[in-house]
Protein backbone atom coordinates (compact mmCIF):
# COMPACT_ATOMS: atom_id res chain seq x y z
CA UNK A 1 0.00 0.00 0.00
CA UNK A 2 2.63 2.54 0.45
CA UNK A 3 2.73 5.30 -2.79
CA UNK A 4 4.73 4.73 -5.80
CA UNK A 5 6.83 7.82 -6.52
CA UNK A 6 8.38 9.20 -9.76
CA UNK A 7 11.83 9.55 -10.09
CA UNK A 8 12.87 12.37 -8.32
CA UNK A 9 14.16 13.67 -11.33
CA UNK A 10 10.26 14.14 -12.68
CA UNK A 11 9.35 15.78 -9.56
CA UNK A 12 11.84 18.08 -10.13
CA UNK A 13 10.41 18.59 -12.95
CA UNK A 14 7.34 18.83 -11.97
CA UNK A 15 8.35 21.27 -9.15
CA UNK A 16 10.03 23.40 -11.62
CA UNK A 17 6.82 23.86 -13.83
CA UNK A 18 4.69 24.36 -11.29
CA UNK A 19 6.86 27.46 -9.52
CA UNK A 20 7.01 28.74 -13.16
CA UNK A 21 3.02 28.79 -13.56
CA UNK A 22 2.63 30.46 -9.70
CA UNK A 23 5.36 33.27 -9.80
CA UNK A 24 7.54 31.14 -7.35
CA UNK A 25 10.95 32.38 -7.34
CA UNK A 26 13.01 29.37 -7.39
CA UNK A 27 15.75 29.54 -4.55
CA UNK A 28 18.08 26.23 -4.16
CA UNK A 29 16.41 26.00 -0.56
CA UNK A 30 13.02 25.53 -1.15
CA UNK A 31 14.16 22.98 -4.03
CA UNK A 32 16.54 20.72 -1.46
CA UNK A 33 13.62 21.10 0.56
CA UNK A 34 11.10 20.07 -2.33
CA UNK A 35 13.51 17.33 -3.18
CA UNK A 36 13.70 16.18 0.56
CA UNK A 37 10.10 16.14 0.95
CA UNK A 38 9.62 13.94 -2.33
CA UNK A 39 12.60 11.69 -1.73
CA UNK A 40 10.91 10.81 1.83
CA UNK A 41 8.86 7.81 2.66
CA UNK A 42 5.82 8.61 4.68
CA UNK A 43 4.64 11.50 5.86
CA UNK A 44 7.19 13.64 7.08
CA UNK A 45 7.07 16.48 9.73
CA UNK A 46 9.04 19.57 8.73
CA UNK A 47 11.34 18.69 11.55
CA UNK A 48 12.10 15.64 9.58
CA UNK A 49 12.70 18.09 6.40
CA UNK A 50 14.76 20.05 8.49
CA UNK A 51 16.90 16.98 9.20
CA UNK A 52 16.86 15.63 5.63
CA UNK A 53 17.98 18.84 4.27
CA UNK A 54 20.31 20.24 7.01
CA UNK A 55 23.84 18.27 5.79
CA UNK A 56 23.40 19.40 2.28
CA UNK A 57 22.76 23.30 3.22
CA UNK A 58 23.65 23.40 6.94
CA UNK A 59 23.00 27.10 6.98
CA UNK A 60 19.24 26.21 6.26
CA UNK A 61 16.72 27.01 9.22
CA UNK A 62 13.99 25.19 10.76
CA UNK A 63 11.85 28.18 9.87
CA UNK A 64 12.96 28.19 6.31
CA UNK A 65 11.49 24.86 6.61
CA UNK A 66 8.34 26.13 7.66
CA UNK A 67 8.25 28.88 5.81
CA UNK A 68 8.67 26.91 2.57
CA UNK A 69 6.13 23.95 3.97
CA UNK A 70 3.54 26.59 3.79
CA UNK A 71 3.86 27.76 0.30
CA UNK A 72 4.03 24.97 -1.03
CA UNK A 73 0.66 24.07 1.06
CA UNK A 74 -0.90 26.94 -0.38
CA UNK A 75 -0.19 26.26 -3.98
CA UNK A 76 -1.66 23.07 -3.55
CA UNK A 77 1.85 21.53 -4.41
CA UNK A 78 1.40 19.34 -0.69
CA UNK A 79 -0.86 18.85 1.90
CA UNK A 80 -0.96 18.76 5.25
CA UNK A 81 -1.96 15.86 7.26
CA UNK A 82 -3.08 16.80 11.05
CA UNK A 83 -1.27 13.64 13.21
CA UNK A 84 -2.31 11.84 15.81
CA UNK A 85 0.43 13.35 17.84
CA UNK A 86 -0.70 16.98 17.05
CA UNK A 87 2.00 17.44 14.76
CA UNK A 88 1.72 18.26 11.21
CA UNK A 89 2.86 15.92 8.61
CA UNK A 90 3.11 16.62 4.96
CA UNK A 91 2.22 14.54 2.00
CA UNK A 92 3.76 14.98 -1.21
CA UNK A 93 0.69 12.96 -3.04
CA UNK A 94 -1.89 15.25 -4.48
CA UNK A 95 -3.51 13.18 -5.89
CA UNK A 96 -6.83 12.55 -3.98
CA UNK A 97 -6.54 9.82 -1.36
CA UNK A 98 -7.33 8.58 2.01
CA UNK A 99 -5.11 8.10 5.17
CA UNK A 100 -5.03 5.08 7.43
CA UNK A 101 -3.44 6.29 10.86
CA UNK A 102 -1.93 3.62 13.29
CA UNK A 103 -3.00 4.89 17.03
CA UNK A 104 -0.65 3.11 18.64
CA UNK A 105 3.27 3.97 15.87
CA UNK A 106 1.64 7.12 14.31
CA UNK A 107 2.12 5.11 10.65
CA UNK A 108 0.34 7.02 8.19
CA UNK A 109 -0.57 5.11 4.85
CA UNK A 110 -2.30 6.56 1.79
CA UNK A 111 -5.19 4.32 -0.20
CA UNK A 112 -7.60 5.06 -2.54
CA UNK A 113 -10.78 4.74 -2.59
CA UNK A 114 -12.14 6.77 -5.45
CA UNK A 115 -15.86 5.86 -4.73
CA UNK A 116 -15.71 8.01 -1.81
CA UNK A 117 -15.80 11.01 -4.93
CA UNK A 118 -19.14 10.10 -5.92
CA UNK A 119 -20.81 9.72 -2.46
CA UNK A 120 -23.60 12.18 -1.93
CA UNK A 121 -23.29 14.55 1.29
CA UNK A 122 -26.16 14.80 3.67
CA UNK A 123 -28.27 17.53 3.08
CA UNK A 124 -27.43 19.52 6.14
CA UNK A 125 -24.11 20.26 4.51
CA UNK A 126 -25.56 22.46 2.03
CA UNK A 127 -27.06 24.94 4.78
CA UNK A 128 -23.55 24.88 6.38
CA UNK A 129 -22.01 26.20 3.11
CA UNK A 130 -20.09 25.09 -0.04
CA UNK A 131 -17.74 21.58 0.70
CA UNK A 132 -14.80 21.75 -1.34
CA UNK A 133 -13.23 19.06 -0.90
CA UNK A 134 -13.27 15.50 0.94
CA UNK A 135 -10.96 13.93 3.45
CA UNK A 136 -11.26 10.75 5.18
CA UNK A 137 -8.98 9.17 7.60
CA UNK A 138 -9.30 5.72 9.43
CA UNK A 139 -7.81 5.30 12.33
CA UNK A 140 -6.66 1.81 14.12
CA UNK A 141 -3.88 -0.51 14.97
CA UNK A 142 -1.90 -1.24 12.30
CA UNK A 143 -0.74 -4.79 10.71
CA UNK A 144 2.86 -4.20 12.24
CA UNK A 145 1.56 -3.15 16.18
CA UNK A 146 -0.85 -6.17 15.99
CA UNK A 147 1.83 -8.82 15.09
CA UNK A 148 3.40 -7.62 17.92
CA UNK A 149 1.00 -7.73 20.21
CA UNK A 150 0.49 -11.37 19.15
CA UNK A 151 4.18 -11.90 19.82
CA UNK A 152 4.27 -10.88 23.65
Amino acid sequence: MPRQRVSNEDDIKAYRLLAKKLGLKMTPQRLQIFDALMSMKGHPSAEDVFEAVRPKVPSMSLDTVYRTLALLEHHGAISRVQHADDKARYDSETRRHCHLVCTRCRAIEDFYWPEIEELQAPDETAQWGKIERRYLELRGICRDCLAKDARQ
